[in-house]
């Protein structure tokens, strides 16, 4: 019951904390999201050094992912005109370069895993500036990116739980199931329903795709995590969250779902 309760009042925490920094304005939103793609940055890190090869320095991860995401907010929402992320680019540059004067056995596998973690990770976060800015100022679209993924894993959950049999990708994630899997993505389309009508700058059927994105690309950003975790053998990313584990258990299906929202919302306002 403790257990329960932790998990319950620290998730509502979380998700007051995600709605309030995305409704409240666009530069509360630049402050919570930079705080956390560093946190994340640097919880990938933190997984991925354990393995014997790979000794990342977190904090060079965490100022790149931060650098990113500041220069993206600054350049979607127009403040600066100037191409800011050469800033970006040099600073990528000189941390590779750093790198060569490392004694390390496999100097390779440090300079690949600071960029995956660039890519994987402060890439994603960075793009939603733009899925904020997609529309003039229009917070809905990245607000309902957010619910719709929890949505669909309240569904895949409670389906999944209920009804689940048939194993998804048992190698990967045993407690995944079909059963979860097509439950969420019916409930994400009841979602969509409902934006389109609270939300009404794009179609039915556009919204009902939205909706469809998250599930497919959400789950697999929920595997892609899980494959991590288990290379690793851990079994939560961190514990920035009671009951939740980490930022990086939190935020793995926006990974994959969030870039490809932009590029859809971008074909849709052109």
């Amino acid at each position: 019951m403790n257990n329960f309760i932790t998990r319950t009042l620290s998730g509502l925490f979380f998700v007051a904390i995600i709605v309030g920094s995305v409704i409240l304005g666009s530069y509360y939103f630049a402050v919570v999201f930079s705080i956390i793609t560093g946190w994340t940055v640097f919880e990938f890190h933190k997984l991925t050094n354990q393995q014997e090869s790979v000794s990342v320095n977190p904090i060079a991860g965490v100022l790149g992912g931060v650098i990113l995401f500041f220069t993206s907010f600054l350049f979607a929402s127009g403040l600066v005109q100037y191409p800011l992320y050469s800033v970006y680019g040099l600073y990528v540059v000189i941390v590779l370069i750093i790198g060569l004067f490392y004694q390390n056995k496999n100097p390779l596998h440090n300079w690949t895993y600071f960029l995956a973690g660039q890519l994987y990770i402060a890439l994603p976060f960075s793009l939603l500036n733009y899925i904020l800015y997609i529309h003039d100022v229009q917070p809905y679209f990245l607000l309902a990116l957010f619910i719709a993924i929890w949505v669909n894993d309240t569904g895949a959950y409670l389906v999944g739980s209920t009804f689940g049999k048939h194993k998804l990708f048992e190698r990967i994630s045993p407690k995944k199931t079909w059963e979860g899997f097509i439950g969420g993505a019916l409930l994400s389309l009841i979602s969509g329903y409902v934006f389109s009508l609270l939300i009404p700058e794009i179609s039915l059927i556009q919204w009902l795709i939205f909706s469809e994105i998250v599930v497919v690309f959400g789950t697999f950003g929920d595997l892609a995590e899980s494959l991590m975790k288990r290379t690793v053998d851990v079994k939560d990313s961190g514990n920035a969250i009671p009951g939740h584990g980490g930022l990086l258990d939190r935020f793995d299906s926006m990974l994959l779902a969030g870039p490809v929202i932009f590029f859809y919302l971008s074909i849709l306002f052109k």
